[in-house]
Order: C-alpha cells, then structure tokens, then sequence
C-alpha cells in the first residue's frame, strides 16, 4: 500500500465520525422539517434539493481526501464550528426551525476548513449554496409575495381565456369557469414554485458549465419570469381540465400531473432561452471582430 493510500485511509478514518455527528446533530431537524414543511405541496421540492445537494458533494468525495493546507484555516473553522454550534443549539432551544436548518451551511464549511483547506471549500461552493434551496422560508415574506403573484397569475390566466372566449370570470385569486369555481393555491402560483425553480435553472446552470459570466447571471435573473410563464400554464392547463372533465378529475391525478408539466414547461424554457442567450453573445462577438477587423484595415489602409 502507497503513502497516498494510507493517508487517503486516514482521511476516511477522520471523516466517517463527523459523518456519523452531522447525521445525528440534523436527523430530528429533518424530521421535524419534513412534518412541518415538506409533506406539504408549497415545499415538497425540498427532499430533491436534498438529494441532489448530497449527490454533488458526492462526486467530489476525492476532494475531501486531499491534504489540508496549513495557513492557520483551522483557527477560522475552529471559530466558525462553535459560533455555528452555539446558533444551532439557541435555535433548538427556541423552536427557530430556519435557523437549524441553516446553520447547517457555516457548520460545513467550517468542517471543511478544519479537514481540507481554503483551496477545496473554494472547489465546493455550489453544493454548500445548493443548501439554501432547503432552507424554509419564513411565513411573513412567502405571504407578502405569494399574494401579489397569485393574483398576478390569476388576471393573466382569465384575460387569456378570456380572449379564447372561454366563460371565465375572476374574483381575487377565485376564477370560475361555467359552473367550477377553482381557487389559485400557493403551490400554483406562490413564491416555493419560484424559488425550488431558481433551484433548478441553477443546478441547469452547474451541470452545463458555461464560461461567459454575462450570460450566466442573465439566465439566473430570467428565471424568475419563466417560473410565472410556467405558472400560468399550469393553472390554465388546470382550469381547461376542470371546463371539459370536471371537478373531480382536474382535482385529482391531473392536478398532481400538472405539477410535471409546470417543471417541464420552465426546463423547456430555461434551455431555450440558454440556447438564445448563446446564439445572441455569439452574433455579437461576431459583430464585434467584424468592426475591430475594419477598423483595422481602415487603420492599414491610412
């Protein structure tokens, strides 16, 4: 056995403790996240955030193998680790479920200051950012916005119809079409849809790894009106389903369905709207080496 594998070993050796301490710190977090917030429709998103924050830190397990870099980084997680653990135990302590949950983050990175260094949590930003798409957001701002945006989604959902000449009328985020009364819910319209959407355009955004920083922060920005295009065309899908087949079946397995389809339709968007992005930086990086190429040869021909 090489040098390297036995200090890869050791690395494992020094790893699988704190594994064991991080699963049994957040396990009753976990579970009382999930009670509270995940079995509902608003954030059900949250286990696959999870999912695949844990899959990410995976593919770069050998990461957590490497040598620690020995510039005092130890000092700063030390210091990190007892100011997060403090934090978790006084939101423990008062029933503050976003702050358990969040705390989770600095824990980590201050783990992998201690461990691995400056240079390897550099290496996995995105999976500890990913993590914040599993933080509940708190009640006051989800109604602030969720509110507005129902409504929002609401008038654009009966003027489209309207002018389809379906009989549909709208009363708040109440909308009745013939005989059905259908009421925009948050997990139609609500600002879990938007954010567990910013997840997905994100990690779109990881997986394809583009270069052009421009382009990046624009299709992160873009997201945000995909999510409600996306939302109107799932309850409008919903309201047709009910017009045509009733209550009972747009209430039922097709409501559930239309959730695949709202996902669907804004991944459907977030990569053609990438693939525009590319198209439109393309055409002008060719706009622009066409005018430095003039007004070079007008340069020469001086």
């Amino acid at each position: 056995m090489s040098r390297l594998d036995v200090y890869k070993n050791k690395k494992v050796l020094i790893w699988l403790p704190i594994i064991a301490g991080l699963i049994f710190l957040f396990t009753p977090t976990y579970i009382e996240l999930y009670h509270i917030f995940w079995s509902k429709d608003e954030q059900g998103h949250g286990p696959l955030v999870l999912v695949i924050a844990l899959f990410l830190f995976w593919q770069k397990k050998e990461l957590f193998l490497k040598d620690r870099e020995l510039t005092g980084q130890s000092t700063l997680g030390w210091s990190l680790l007892f100011i997060s653990l403090i934090v978790y135990i006084l939101a423990k302590w008062q029933y503050i479920l976003v702050a358990e949950v969040a705390v989770q983050i600095p824990i980590l990175i201050a783990l992998i200051l201690i461990t691995s260094g400056y240079s390897v949590l550099k290496r996995l930003w995105f999976p500890l950012f990913f993590l914040i798409f599993i933080v509940p957001l708190p009640g006051s701002v989800v109604d602030a916005i969720t509110m507005p945006m129902k409504i929002a989604v609401s008038n654009v959902v009966e003027m489209v119809l309207y002018n389809f000449d379906y009989p549909i009328a709208r009363d708040g985020v109440i909308l009745q079409i013939g005989y059905y009364k259908l009421l925009v819910a948050d997990a139609c319209a609500g600002l879990h849809t938007v954010f567990s959407l910013e997840a997905m355009g994100l990690l779109y955004l990881h997986l394809v790894k583009r270069d052009s920083f421009l382009r990046n922060v624009s299709l992160a920005m873009l997201i945000i009106p995909i999510s409600f295009v996306a939302n109107v065309i799932r309850v409008i899908a919903l309201v047709l389903i009910t017009y045509y087949y009733g209550d009972e079946v747009g209430q039922g397995f097709l409501h559930e369905f239309a959730g695949f389809v709202l996902y669907g339709t804004a991944l459907i968007f977030i990569i053609s709207t990438d693939i525009f992005l590319q198209k439109l930086e393309l055409k002008l990086a060719q706009k622009k080496a066409r005018r430095a190429a003039t007004e070079e040869s007008d340069i020469d021909s001086f």
